[in-house]
């Protein structure tokens, strides 16, 4: 997961090292989840419009990025990550064919991921993680824990250099309200919505009372995590909050920063790098 960036061709044609106007170039960045996808019209590294839509929901993809398509944004391309690599080529495609750009790319096939880590296997890491990482030690440029709440909770930790070391996994809000219907006889599908602060601590019906399990559920499994990453680390690193769920952490002390865009921003990193050369690409473990 460790590239060597020098001499490559960069990702859309140039020779690695060549002039790029990376800071006005205009494209469009994709993180395809399990859950939610989010699209964001990019100029160089920065987020000049966002927008994230249900996977589930059957609108055409043409009609969902037409504000993104060239005409809209100026996009020269298009950038592709996926949590899940066999909807990855599938999801490029149909991006490629509803915006219409020159270039779709892939995140880790045409643009590499730039991650040093000290994983046991790397082969099972999912870009969203990986992504993640990357935007939080580029911005916090000291140890940090990356929290990502969406269907899936991810608590991993990087170390002051930069390093990946891991963490822990856990069901998101509706994946445990889902499987709490799916496993009972009696407990109703539910979304998930935040319980109304003036119903209280006790839940007074059924579904409250569930809605407000799961939400003690996530922030107990991360503050237990950090807890754990800080007794390791010898100290509390920088914690940073994401995902399509975050907001049930906002409200407590466990998130310093919340970025809702970050693994978009990790996207761009890559990218940068990739035009720039800017960074050595350490090989590594």
């Amino acid at each position: 997961m460790n590239h060597e960036s020098g001499g490559q061709e960069n990702p859309l044609g140039a020779s690695s090292g060549s002039a790029v106007d990376w800071v006005n170039l205009s494209w469009v960045a994709l993180a395809v989840g399990n859950s939610r996808t989010r699209v964001a019209a990019m100029r160089g590294g920065e987020v000049v419009h966002a927008a994230s839509f249900d996977n589930a929901d059957p609108t055409p993809w043409t009609d969902r990025l037409a504000p993104f398509a060239p005409s809209a944004s100026g996009a020269a391309a298009a950038v592709c990550s996926s949590v899940a690599a066999s909807h990855a080529e599938a999801a490029s495609e149909a991006v490629a064919r509803a915006l219409g750009v020159g270039q779709t790319l892939r995140v880790g096939v045409d643009v590499p991921l730039f991650l040093r880590h000290a994983l046991d296997d790397a082969s099972t890491l999912g870009q969203d993680r990986v992504l993640n990482a990357i935007a939080a030690f580029e911005r916090a440029k000291q140890a940090c824990v990356v929290v990502d709440v969406g269907t899936a909770v991810t608590v991993d930790f990087v170390d002051g250099e930069g390093v990946f070391q891991g963490g822990g996994i856990a069901p998101g809000l509706s994946t445990m309200l889902g499987a709490l219907h799916e496993n009972t006889a009696a407990l109703p599908r539910l979304g998930f919505e935040m319980p109304a602060v003036e119903r209280g601590v006790f839940g007074k019906d059924t579904a409250h009372a569930m809605r407000l399990g799961v939400i003690a559920a996530v922030r107990g499994m991360v503050r237990e995590s950090l807890d754990r990453y800080a007794e390791a680390y010898g100290g509390y690193p920088q914690v940073i909050g994401t995902g399509g769920d975050v907001g049930v952490l906002e409200a407590t002390e466990l998130v310093e920063h919340v970025v809702p865009d970050l693994q978009i921003l990790g996207i761009a990193s890559c990218l940068r790098r990739s035009f720039m050369d800017d960074e050595d690409g350490d090989d590594g473990a």
